[in-house]
C-alpha cells in the first residue's frame, strides 16, 4: 500500500476518501472519509467491493475504532438527480475532505473542488488503506441503508440488489413501478416516469 510515501515532516495526518453507490439506480450515495494513525493494527484493508460482506463488517468497528477521526456522508436521492451523480460524489467528497482537514488528502479517482494538499488516485480503494478504510464504511453505511429500505418498500429486493439494475430488480421495477428510493435522473427509471 501506497500511504507511506505521503507522510512527510510537513504531513503527519493523511485522509483517504471514497463512495459506495454511484452506479446504482435507486438509494443514496454515501461517502466517506478516513484519518488513520500512521501506524495502526487493522489488517486486511481492501478495496471493500473486493471483500466478502462478513470482512466488511468485522472491520467496519475496528475502523471506526483505530481512526484518528472519520466522517460518513449519506448523499440523497433528490440531491442526486438535482446534481448528476459525479457533481454529487464531487461535492460530498469535498465537503468531508474540508471537515476532516487532513494535512493531505487521497481520494478514489476524484479530484476536490478545493485548492488543498490531496491525490486523486486510480483504483485508489486498491492501492491506499486510507482510502480502502473510507470505501468498506462507505460500503457498509449503504448496504445497510438499502437493506433498511427493503422493509420499507418490500418487494423490490433493495436487501439482495442495493439498488444495481440487476434482472430481478429491472423485473421488480417493470412490476411494481418507480418507488421513492429509485433515482429519477438514472435510466430506465428515467423513461419510466415519461
Amino acid at each position: 500500500m501506497i500511504d507511506g510515501q505521503y507522510y512527510t515532516p510537513d504531513v503527519t495526518t493523511l485522509c483517504g476518501i471514497d463512495e459506495a453507490g454511484r452506479g446504482p439506480i435507486a438509494g443514496p450515495l454515501v461517502v466517506a472519509g478516513v484519518i488513520l494513525p500512521k501506524s495502526h493494527a487493522i489488517t486486511g484493508l481492501f478495496d471493500s467491493k473486493q471483500l466478502s460482506e462478513k470482512t466488511r463488517e468485522r472491520l467496519f468497528p475496528l475502523i471506526q475504532d483505530e481512526a484518528i477521526a472519520y466522517e460518513i456522508k449519506i448523499v440523497d436521492i433528490a440531491t442526486i438527480d438535482a446534481l448528476n451523480i459525479y457533481r454529487a460524489t464531487q461535492e460530498a467528497m469535498t465537503e468531508i475532505a474540508m471537515t476532516l482537514n487532513a494535512d493531505f488528502t487521497l481520494t478514489d479517482a476524484m479530484p476536490l473542488l478545493v485548492p488543498m494538499a490531496h491525490h486523486a488516485i486510480v483504483k485508489g480503494d486498491t492501492l491506499s488503506e486510507s482510502i480502502a478504510a473510507a470505501s468498506i464504511l462507505a460500503k457498509v453505511t449503504r448496504d445497510r441503508t438499502m437493506v433498511a429500505a427493503e422493509e420499507t418498500y418490500p418487494g423490490y429486493g433493495f436487501a439482495q440488489h442495493k439498488g444495481y439494475p440487476t434482472a430481478q430488480h429491472l423485473a421488480m421495477l417493470k412490476k411494481r413501478g418507480v418507488s421513492p428510493m429509485h433515482r429519477k435522473s438514472f435510466q430506465p427509471v428515467k423513461d419510466m416516469l415519461k
